[in-house]
């Protein structure tokens, strides 16, 4: 069978601190001259050019009706091999082929233009994929019947919010029957009812033969849907193979990984309300440091440090997986009614979940952190941070240490119980129990 995409020794090389080529005003060109009077004779100057491979020697080859899943870890190079994929950037060297009408939801938004309604965007993106009007009138209602944005479709985008602009750019790219769609990491965002219903979407569209490429941090979403992975790191294919065994090897390297994850003060914060600034984990008692290395007789605590940037309905949250993905425990501070019903005013909060011990049996876990709020009956994701932590959870002489070999099972809770003497028969006949009469 030929392939429906195929890709041989791709690579895409950037300038650090270069900016893409676009045609400006000659005022622009005299501004930048200024600003930069020595730019053009840099080299001359010993300033030689900075530059990174975002790829490097990426070959591979996706079959029709294939859904093939790309992780890795943030900078592996996996949204760059999705623009070049959705011809939106130009590789440096190597060859890509299409050989089908290909549909990109890369950003939230993308392709919308903000002046226009939520109707005009439509037959604007469908005319974009070189769908015909009638194929476009044809499949309208039942885009705006998924995304539900019937009250607003007559409407500018511009005024709504990013979890109306996700559903209807989700919509349109996957019922207007591209041969090939492309989905990043956009269903981190927006609420969890929906990315329910667009995993349920990509799987009629994979069933209906069409391929699809997704990168996702999301293991247990990436198990679900793809039978194929590829592992970037450092622009480079780590593995290629069965979404599993792809899995396996990626999780089993988050090895550096630490009890703290403190986000940069340069990054850029989300058009959200709420914007994530550090993860900790630390153990029962100790507050000076984060810990990584935790007792299974002990209890530890998970905090969470967020910037509230708009004042807002809010919460934050966590979940705790095992290493191959498996999620295990997910709880959040909107659990307390007095913290899920008041509003939080712009600034600094630190929110701090205790985990009591003799709950986890041994092993590696990592965690994850989010933010959140509940609107008009949907759970809207601000931040959805993938994997940040990793711990170890240590049982050197806690429940079930006698036993020869590590009990089965995730969690190991110190259960009560209580020891009779004698079986309840013995205990009928002594009394104990009373007698049932035939």
């Amino acid at each position: 069978m030929k392939p429906i995409i195929k890709v041989e020794n791709l690579g895409k090389q950037y300038r650090i601190g270069a900016r893409e080529a676009v045609y400006g005003t000659l005022r622009e060109s005299i501004v930048n001259l200024v600003r930069n009077p020595l730019r053009r004779w840099g080299k001359g100057n010993g300033q030689a050019d900075e530059s990174f491979w975002a790829l490097k020697g990426v070959s591979l080859s996706i079959q029709p009706g294939e859904v093939l899943g790309l992780v890795g870890r943030n900078g592996a190079g996996k949204s760059t091999l999705l623009k070049i994929l959705s011809r939106i950037t130009e590789p440096t060297e190597g060859r890509v082929e299409l050989y089908g009408r290909t549909a990109s939801l890369l950003e939230v938004g993308t392709g919308f233009h903000p002046e226009l309604t939520g109707r005009e965007n439509v037959y604007l993106n469908g005319t974009i994929l070189g769908m015909k009007r009638t194929e476009i009138v044809r499949n309208f209602d039942a885009i705006v019947a998924f995304s539900e944005t019937e009250k607003f479709i007559d409407t500018p985008v511009k005024f709504y919010s990013s979890g109306m602009y996700l559903r209807l750019a989700f919509a349109v790219a996957a019922h207007l029957q591209p041969e090939i769609l492309i989905v990043d990491e956009v269903l981190a965002v927006g609420d969890m009812a929906f990315q329910q219903k667009c995993l349920g979407k990509m799987r009629d569209v994979t069933n209906e033969g069409h391929t699809v490429v997704l990168v996702s941090h999301s293991m247990p979403i990436v198990s679900r849907l793809c039978q194929t992975s590829i592992w970037l790191d450092a622009g480079r294919i780590k593995a290629f193979g069965p979404t599993e065994e792809v899995i396996q090897s990626y999780l089993s390297t988050q090895q550096n990984l630490t009890a703290q994850y403190v986000r940069s003060v340069t990054e850029k914060a989300p058009h959200s309300q709420v914007f994530i600034t550090a993860a900790r984990l630390r153990r029962s008692g100790d507050e000076e440091e984060a810990a990584a290395l935790l007792d299974a007789r002990m209890g530890f605590s998970i905090e969470i440090e967020h910037r509230v940037l708009r004042e807002t309905l809010a919460w934050v949250g966590f979940v705790i997986s095992t290493n191959s993905g498996f999620e295990v425990l997910s709880a959040t501070d909107g659990d307390i009614d007095s913290y899920a019903a008041a509003s939080r005013s712009p600034g600094i909060y630190t929110s701090v979940c205790v985990i009591p011990g003799n709950l986890f049996n041994a092993g590696r876990y990592l965690l994850t952190v989010y933010a959140a709020r509940t609107s008009g009956g949907r759970v809207e994701i601000f931040e959805f941070l993938e994997n940040v932590l990793a711990f170890n959870i240590e049982n050197s002489a806690g429940i079930g240490t006698y036993m020869p070999q590590q009990r089965k099972g995730v969690m190991s809770p110190k259960l009560e119980w209580k020891v009779k003497e004698g079986s309840e028969s013995t205990a009928t006949s002594r009394g104990l129990f009373p007698q049932v009469l035939a």
